[in-house]
């Protein structure tokens, strides 16, 4: 399963949380700095136990304001 957590962060904290969200577990994937009304969004690779453990680990993080986690979801178009 994937997920793309979205991370805003407080002023001037961003590269020190980018440093803890790339140690923080292996389900990480990647993680970008990114505009807009999140400051980083970090891949996710796991089962859903594990993501959710991990957003929860993000949410101990003192810098991390605020998480926004989207689930990937398989859904048959029909296309």
């Amino acid at each position: 399963m994937k997920a793309l957590c979205l991370i805003t962060v407080k002023p001037g904290k961003v590269d020190v949380v980018v440093d803890i969200v790339k140690k923080k577990r292996k389900i990480v994937k990647t993680t970008m700095v990114v505009s807009g009304r999140a400051d980083i969004a970090a891949v996710l690779h796991g089962s859903i136990d594990e993501i959710n453990n991990t957003v929860i680990d993000f949410k101990k993080i003192k810098e991390i304001v605020t998480t926004e986690t989207l689930i990937e979801v398989e859904v048959n178009m029909g296309w």
